[in-house]
This record gives structure tokens, C-alpha cells and sequence, in this order.
């Protein structure tokens, strides 16, 4: 008989999880409170015209192909994706710089914006985050919940020097200044660690390894990034797997200090011999899903959360700029940012201000067809405190920022002729809405601290036959790692199955209609 595993959560880890044990032969049912697949990889409507509303690049693409191939079938049978050659563009004020995927072009970029000695150091970075990548993506990035010990067994005794040279003890900052001069290009570097939802003046500077992973292909979703959850999603159902959305998980089911199925919202009962929760782990130790697996996992303080984000969704003209698919416009007193996101837990007052143009790629328009440019759909996003359960921001701090934020813009010429029917402002409140017991946070812990990574809780709960998955969770937030941390999960849960039924002292859970 076929086991019964169900997933709360149809997030890129649910759903990738809902694939592997559905071609693994499981009777898997996910459960998802929203009306879509996706989780944070959301999508919103204005004037009937789709935009992403989370997620906005595609990276690690080994991760998706392995994925589907594991499913029988090749991800360019599901989706169109697009290789951005600009990997972005940076704007301080009237000074830009943008970044390739070709090491020789941004160091030429490079050469040109701040001089030939930091084109070198920019090339000896790349060499340096290519190491720590390489260093890291099986013994870590790959592997189940790794401690201190079992990583440096991993690595063995010839990845030490390359180990020690991602400076781990170091902060991302710091390491960053030993490799540029130009406080613009520490800038730049620095941003990476938002990837994350953390500072770059309290994270590892082992994160430099997101530069390389970048460099290595970013990809445009044709459709929007929405598309891969719904693709996955339709692959995941041919296999065989049950979604049942606007149903929500009341408490989880533990018998025998065992978990063994869910009380639905609707108070229907599912029987289970193991479940994956794809939430925030906080959402376990607050009880959201019942008291008996409130012990399941450690989640983080709110002091120890990660980065929540203000944004604007709009359909609007511009001019004066000449935005390509991803802008970054800069603070001029970037530790300040983060000293108000993560000291004093207010929105910046000096916001750098990411641009989403969801309809451009990485080529400039033709000069008569930028002048003639309809509305387009931009997401505008600038990193926020997560403190909206016990310090929600008012609507005064709100309009502040917004209008902060648009003068930065303004700042280096763009500008954004918008109105209030054609914009949707997320807020802190709403991500904690969505994703509830976060605050707001959208990566789940910040990796602030060379332990940070370790402390992320593993696939395997405190509770046998509850599993954990998600960006919370190991090994780490963004969209390829949350989608690993689900195969992580269905591999644990699997592989747990086996040995249960090897020992018939263990009993299965049983007496409930899985439907």
C-alpha cells in the first residue's frame, strides 16, 4: 500500500517535495490555504495585466532540471527562459555601472566607472566566489541539515584553505573591503546579502558565493516566475498528487509521539504517515498548527528575524532613466539602512530602491520606441523591518518611505508617472498576513553570524513523521533553495518510511480517510 504523506503548503518547497513523492509512488495530498500554488512567488492583477509580486529571477538552474528530469520529463518542455547577458544595472545618483554575466565585460564595465586596479580586484572577487560556491554546494548546499563537524568531514582536509579563504568568521562588509577601494562597488557586492534578507555588515562574507551564483545564469521566466509553481503543480498532479486549496491546516495529528495526519479548517480529518509543513518554522513553535508539535522546531526571536519589504506593484509610464528588467538605485548612506531596518526596527529613511520592468529584458529600447513606451508593470521594492505582529508601521511611516523612495529614484532621472488605481502596496502587515507568524519576515532567520546557517532547522522535526521545508529552513531562503529544502524533506520522510516499516515494533498511523 502506498504511503500517505501530506504537505501543508504549496510554496516552491511543497510543491517540489509534492513531485518527488508522488514519482516515488506516494499518495500525497498538499494543502493550501490560498486560492494558487506559489506561496511567496506571487502574482497580483492590475488592469488585468499580471505581475510577479515576489520572486523576480530565476538562478541555480541545475536545481529546477534535476527536479523535473526526476519527474521523467526536461524543464524546457514546461517553460521558456531567457538568459539575461546584463545581470543588472546600478545607479548612484548620474553614475550607473551594469553588471554582466561575462567576467570580461564587467570588468571592463568596471575599469571604465572606478579604474583598472579595480577591475582586478573585481576579477580576483569572482575567483574567490567561485571557490566559496564551489566549496559549499555539495558538502552543504546539497546535503542534509550539516553541523561544524560534519561539513569540515564533508570538505575534507584539501577544501580547508579554500573554506578558510571564504573568510566565514569574517563579515560580508568587511571582506568586501579588502577586495575594492570603491565604496560603490562594496555597495554592489553588499547588496547580495538582502538575498537573503539580511545586513551585509552582520552576515558571513561566506555569502560572496551569491555573486558567483549569479554570474552563473540569471533567467527570465516567459510568463512570469508564477508559471514555474504552476508548472510544477501540473506535472506534480499528472504523477498523481491531490492539491486542495482554500483549505487550511488546523492542528496536526500526533499519536504516540508520532505525527499522523492533519484537522483541516472545514474539520475534516486526514490520516498521514508523515507530513511535510511548508511554513515558517515560527509558525510551528506558535502554535498555529496545535499545541502537541509546538516543541517541533526552534524558531528564531523577532530580533533574529530577516529582512520584511515594502513594495509597489504599478502599471505606469516612465521616462529619464533607461531601466532594464532589474535596477538597483542606491542610498547614499547604506549603513544606515540597515542600522533602521535591524537597530532601531524602522523603515530607512534613505532607501536603496529595487526596479522590477516586467516588461523589458537586458537590451535598451531603440530611442523611438523608449519615447513611445505604453504603461508598463514595474515591482518596486525596498527592504523593510519584520516587526508587524508587535510593532505594525503606521500609515504616516508608510507615506514617508513611499515618498522617500520615489525620490531616489528621481535622484538618478527616473521617474514614475503613477496613480493610486494602477498601484498595490504590500506592507510588512501584509506578508505577515499571508505567512503568518513571521512579522512579515520573508526569509525566515537572517544569517547574521557565521552560525547562522547552522542553526536553520534540518528536514527532520522533533516529532517523528513531521517534516520540515521552506526558506526557513535548511539551506536557506530564495527560490533554489527552498526548492531544495523540499527534496530534502521528501528524501527524509521517504527514507524514514522504509526503516519504520523494517521495524515492526513502530506503529502506522491508521482510522482517518486520507481524501
Amino acid at each position: 500500500m502506498a504511503d500517505k504523506i501530506a504537505i501543508i503548503g504549496a510554496g516552491m518547497a511543497g510543491l517540489a517535495a509534492a513531485l518527488d513523492l508522488a514519482v516515488a509512488g506516494a499518495e500525497v495530498t498538499v494543502i493550501e490555504r490560498a486560492r494558487t500554488p506559489g506561496g511567496k512567488m506571487r502574482e497580483v492583477e492590475i488592469d488585468g495585466r499580471r505581475l510577479d509580486a515576489g520572486p523576480t529571477v530565476l538562478t541555480m538552474r541545475w536545481v529546477f532540471e534535476d527536479l523535473f528530469q526526476n519527474a521523467g520529463t526536461a524543464l524546457c518542455d514546461h517553460l521558456r527562459l531567457q538568459e539575461l547577458a546584463v545581470l543588472a544595472r546600478h545607479a548612484w545618483g548620474d553614475q550607473c555601472l551594469d553588471l554582466y554575466a561575462d567576467i570580461d565585460r564587467s570588468a571592463d564595465a568596471i575599469a571604465q566607472f572606478a579604474g583598472c586596479p579595480e577591475a582586478r580586484r573585481y576579477r580576483h572577487f569572482c575567483s574567490q566566489a567561485q571557490q566559496a560556491y564551489e566549496t559549499f554546494e555539495g558538502p552543504f548546499i546539497r546535503s542534509p541539515r550539516p553541523n561544524v563537524v560534519s561539513l569540515v568531514g564533508r570538505i575534507g582536509w584539501r577544501g580547508l584553505g579554500s573554506l578558510w579563504r571564504s573568510a566565514p568568521m569574517s563579515s560580508l562588509w568587511r571582506a568586501l573591503g579588502d577586495h575594492f577601494q570603491d565604496p560603490r562597488l562594496r555597495q554592489l557586492f553588499g547588496r547580495y546579502a538582502t538575498y537573503c534578507g539580511s545586513s551585509p555588515f552582520a552576515c558571513p562574507a561566506t555569502l560572496m558565493m551569491i555573486a558567483h551564483v549569479e554570474r552563473a545564469g540569471v533567467y527570465i521566466v516567459e510568463g512570469g516566475m508564477h508559471r514555474l509553481a504552476a508548472c510544477l503543480e501540473t506535472v506534480a498532479r499528472a504523477r498523481g498528487a491531490v492539491f486542495r486549496y482554500g483549505v487550511e491546516a488546523s492542528a496536526i495529528l500526533v499519536c504516540a509521539g508520532r505525527a499522523t495526519g492533519l484537522v483541516l479548517s472545514t474539520g475534516e480529518r486526514l490520516a498521514a504517515d508523515a507530513i511535510i509543513v511548508n511554513a515558517d518554522v515560527a509558525a510551528l513553535s506558535e502554535g498555529l498548527f496545535g499545541r502537541d508539535v509546538a516543541s517541533a522546531a526552534s524558531a528564531p526571536s523577532p530580533a533574529q528575524r530577516s529582512l520584511s519589504a515594502l513594495t509597489f506593484n504599478l502599471v505606469a509610464q516612465t521616462d529619464g532613466f533607461p531601466l532594464l528588467r532589474h535596477s538597483v538605485f542606491f542610498s547614499n548612506h547604506y549603513r544606515q539602512e540597515f542600522d533602521d531596518i535591524f537597530g532601531r526596527r524602522q523603515l530607512p529613511g534613505a532607501p536603496t530602491v529595487y526596479v522590477c520592468a516586467q516588461d523589458r529584458d537586458d537590451r535598451e529600447p531603440a530611442a523611438e520606441r523608449a519615447a513611445a513606451a505604453p504603461a508598463e508593470r514595474l515591482l518596486i521594492l525596498v527592504n523593510a523591518p519584520a516587526t508587524a505582529d508587535h510593532h505594525p508601521l503606521s500609515e504616516a511611516e508608510i507615506a514617508q518611505c513611499e515618498r522617500h523612495t520615489f525620490a531616489t529614484l528621481e535622484r538618478s532621472g527616473l521617474r514614475v508617472k503613477r496613480c493610486e488605481r494602477n498601484t498595490i502596496i504590500t506592507t510588512p502587515a501584509t506578508f505577515h498576513r499571508l505567512f503568518p507568524a513571521t512579522g512579515g519576515a520573508l526569509y525566515g532567520q537572517a544569517s547574521h553570524g557565521w552560525m547562522a546557517s547552522f542553526r536553520r532547522p534540518g528536514s527532520r522535526s522533533r516529532v517523528p513523521g513531521l517534516y520540515l521545508a521552506g526558506g526557513s529552513t535548511h539551506p536557506g531562503p530564495g527560490v533554489p533553495m527552498a526548492t531544495l529544502s523540499g527534496r530534502l524533506a521528501a528524501a527524509s520522510a521517504l527514507s524514514d518510511l522504509v526503516s519504520m516499516r523494517r521495524s515492526p515494533r513502530v506503529a502506522t498511523s491508521g482510522g482517518m480517510s486520507m481524501r
